[in-house]
């Protein structure tokens, strides 16, 4: 079958602009392809910069982060010396502050003491006909050796003697008060007895004039025990008086006038409430109270009722 001319030329026309797309086509593609190496090309160098970049970057806030890091522990290491000058500081406010409380403390107690308490009184301090100790307590019967007469005692001094005498009664050993305080005028009408039974010479050897006597105090007892027929005398001879000598520190009470003392003749029952800190005091280092300077004793003071 032959084909018609006009059909031929349409023909052929397609093919040539088939041809010329696809020769277009090829072109297209190389030229594409061509410019698409070149962007890829233009990507990596990119991707070179922005790596370099973002490493210098990188180590640029590495060494500022190390710096920031030295310069934090700096000053963390200067803040905790300077909290530590503070807490120095501060101790020694509340060492200061510890010393002045103590001070104050040891004040008070001083202005409600009574200053004549720890005051030699045997033939050197004198107390005038008018003293009374401030305040004082009748001792119960239970430790009074004789219900003829009321026995009363300093009120802080009271419950030490209570305890002695408990303590020693629960290892079998009997104590009991046979004379507490005495006031001036008691004291004048017993040595004026003595003097005239014994002699003034005699007399002083063994009884204080009146405002000399330590029972004017109200912390002087004269202790006794039974077997002794209601005498002092024979007192040191008694497991009464061994007892005493080894304990009676640790309620506060001395005794007075132990042997080859300088004031009176011994006397084992006379015994004199200090505090038991000056009482333990003197028991440890084997002294006498009147053996000691006033202005050390006079330190002991402020706690005598610790």
């Amino acid at each position: 079958m032959q084909i018609p001319r006009k059909l031929d030329k349409y023909i052929i026309g397609a093919l040539v602009v088939l041809t010329v797309l696809f020769i277009a086509g090829i072109v297209f593609f190389f030229i594409r392809t061509d410019s698409l190496q070149n962007d890829i090309a233009d990507l990596r160098n990119y991707s070179k910069e922005l790596t370099n970049t973002l490493a210098s970057t990188t180590a640029s806030l590495n060494e500022q982060l190390a710096y920031t890091h030295t310069s934090l522990s700096n000053a963390i290491s200067e803040e905790r010396n300077n909290v530590g000058t503070l807490q120095n500081q501060l101790g020694g406010f509340q060492n200061q502050f510890g010393n002045l409380s103590g001070t104050v403390t040891t004040l008070q107690k001083l202005s409600q003491t009574d200053p004549e308490l720890l005051k030699k009184y045997s033939k050197v301090y004198f107390l005038n006909e008018n003293y009374v100790p401030s305040r004082l307590s009748e001792i119960p019967l239970t430790y009074q050796y004789s219900d003829r007469k009321q026995l009363l005692l300093q009120s802080d001094v009271l419950p030490r003697l209570e305890d002695m005498v408990n303590a020693a009664s629960s290892t079998g050993v009997k104590l009991y008060v046979f004379s507490a305080y005495r006031s001036f005028d008691e004291q004048k009408a017993l040595k004026g007895i003595y003097t005239v039974n014994y002699g003034a010479g005699t007399a002083n050897s063994f009884s204080a004039d009146q405002g000399y006597s330590e029972h004017q105090l109200g912390t002087a007892v004269d202790m006794i025990t039974p077997g002794l027929g209601g005498q002092l005398d024979g007192f040191d001879n008694t497991n009464a008086y061994t007892w005493m000598l080894a304990n009676a520190y640790k309620y506060g009470f001395v005794i007075s006038y132990p042997k080859n003392n300088g004031y009176y003749v011994f006397e084992p029952w006379h015994w004199r409430f200090v505090g038991v800190k000056l009482a333990t005091d003197l028991h440890n280092q084997g002294k006498n109270f009147y053996d000691m300077d006033q202005r050390d004793i006079d330190k002991y003071l402020a706690n005598i009722f610790d």
